[in-house]
Formats: structure tokens, sequence, C-alpha cells
């Protein structure tokens, strides 16, 4: 993804400042929520090295694969509890709006389904995040309805 481009965590920064370091390794994300949103934008680039590396090493897959027919459209986060700088744990809800399917290369339209025939959806997540070494990572998460 280019540096330059905005972030698809849509906290307002570009890539560069926001997500793509965390996800290249060169910080650490400072909070639960800020590694929700980095988790998030490499769903959305397709960095399965990164999504194993900041799971939890008890609860993480020993393998992952990404559907290619879905795109990640953007991110809400709900509400948080603990999970600052000096919290050991910490929640984080959030939506996570998607498409399924239809031409990638055709720009997604509002409503149900996309101007490709994509269907949209959205996953609604109460996050679980803990610290491991210092590093905030992802431990489990309950899906809402």
């Amino acid at each position: 993804m280019d540096e330059a481009q905005a972030c698809p965590c849509r906290r307002g920064e570009a890539f560069g400042g926001c997500c793509g370091p965390v996800l290249a390794g060169e910080r650490s994300a400072a909070t639960a929520e800020a590694l929700m949103r980095a988790r998030y934008t490499a769903f959305a680039v397709g960095d399965i090295e990164y999504l194993l590396r900041s799971w939890h090493p008890r609860t993480r897959p020993k393998t992952l694969e990404l559907d290619p027919d879905q795109r990640w459209l953007f991110l809400e986060i709900v509400r948080t509890e603990r999970g600052g700088p000096f919290d050991d744990t910490g929640t984080v809800e959030f939506i996570a709006h998607y498409t399924c399917g239809g031409d990638p290369r055709i720009p997604r339209a509002a409503g149900p389904r996309s101007a490709a025939g994509g269907r949209r959806g959205s996953l609604h997540e109460v996050s679980t995040f803990t610290r491991v070494d210092g590093a905030w990572v992802y431990l489990d998460g309950v899906i809402e309805p």
C-alpha cells in the first residue's frame, strides 16, 4: 500500500504515519484500540504475517487464510474499555464493514449490494487484548449478532 494513501483504519492519517509502521514492525501499537486498528488494516491489505504475529500465542491459529473476494470497506470503533498505555488488558468493540464477491475492479456503491454485485456485510465483535512481553496482542473475541 502507498504510504501516502489514507489508512484503511480511517483514523484520518496516511498509512505511512498510522498503521503502516505498526504492520512493518517499526513501532508497537500503544493501545488496544491502536492494535485493533492495525489488525483491521492488516485484514484490509492482506497482511497475514502481521495478523499471526499480533495474535496471542495461546489462541493463535497455526495458519490463516483470507477470503480473496472479501473487501474491507471501513471500521467503526463502538467502545473501548481499558487498553491504555498503562493497562495490561483491554476490550474493543467494533463493527468492520465489507463486501464479498463481485468484480473488485469496479468501485463499490452504497446499499446492500455493491455496483459490482458484491454482497455487503459487517462483522460486529467485542475483542479482548492483553500484553505479552509488553506488547499488545489480540487474545480472543465474541461475535455480536
